[in-house]
């Protein structure tokens, strides 16, 4: 059956809308980053760069390092824009976007996101790089689709809310896990693992306040008492559990690489923090 043009929704040369892309300017590795300027800072380590690409907060370079081709594309912050991104990355590479039907075969991407966070716990310091073993989604998102989750994600999740008893959260957790290929291909590195949450905004859903009054203060000491599987809940950040659940949902593997750049029990900032992307950046690079 034909996808309406209201569903999947082209530009006039089609490309897919929001990303502007055609499918043959995806490669099957992606790293995605957040901020727009961050796009150069990893493509300048490429031997060429085949296609470049600019529409609204998305920045898009396809090109070759070392023999192997890979795509590395903003996708601003927040699992709102991590929604539209993931879904028409997928559209590129499992929907004909001629006859707009499903492919038979289905292309899986290796989706490899290098962000920033802040940790939760004071023995996990500023300059800190951490994979996320796991994400618990605190932002509603994934609750919008179905998705398989294995036992493990299902306890953690009943974990995650076993912990808001007693808030007027309002949302349900949802708990996922990377892809472990992508896991073990990253573990040489010697990063640390852990839980990351995933929140929908920067202030009161991360416990800051400013002037605005934040009507959940208690919510990162409740999750600093998290320990499953034999990881602790270890930092936050706004667009893994996204990543995580819609990589799991369309068949693709994922992992979150996070610079820790503030440590929210200690109540310090990295003086830095350029400098320790750069070097999450370089040692991702190494292993990609």
């Amino acid at each position: 059956m034909s996808l309406a043009a209201s569903e999947l929704i082209l530009n006039p040369d089609g490309s897919i809308y929001h990303l502007n892309m055609q499918p043959e300017q995806l490669a099957d590795t992606v790293i995605l980053v957040g901020d727009p300027e961050r796009v150069s800072k990893i493509s300048c380590y490429f031997d060429r760069i085949d296609t470049e690409i600019r529409k609204r907060e998305f920045v898009i370079h396809t090109g070759e390092m070392g023999g192997k081709r890979i795509t590395v594309m903003s996708t601003g912050m927040g699992t709102d824009n991590i929604d539209i991104v993931i879904n028409e990355l997928d559209a590129l590479v499992n929907i004909d976007l001629k006859t707009r039907t499903l492919k038979k075969e289905l292309r899986s991407l290796k989706l490899l996101r290098i962000g920033t966070s802040g940790s939760l716990r004071e023995d996990i310091p500023v300059g800190s790089l951490l994979m996320s073993r796991y994400s618990i989604g605190l932002e509603g998102l994934l609750g919008f689709y179905e998705r398989p989750m294995s036992e493990k994600e299902n306890v953690l999740a009943q974990k995650a809310q076993a912990l808001l008893a007693g808030l007027d959260f309002g949302i349900r957790p949802e708990a996922v896990s990377c892809g472990t290929a992508l896991l073990e291909q990253f573990r040489p590195a010697g990063f640390l693992e852990g839980i990351t949450l995933t929140a929908t905004g920067f202030y009161a859903p991360q416990n800051r306040e400013l002037r605005a009054k934040n009507r959940m203060p208690a919510l990162l000491s409740k999750f600093r008492a998290l320990e499953f599987d034999g990881y602790k809940a270890s930092n936050l950040e706004m667009e893994t559990a996204g990543i995580y659940g819609l990589a799991t949902a369309l068949g693709h593997q994922a992992l979150s690489l996070n610079a820790i750049l503030a440590n929210r029990e200690a109540g310090i900032f990295h003086d830095q923090p350029k400098q320790l992307v750069k070097e999450l950046i370089e040692k991702s690079l190494e292993l990609i």
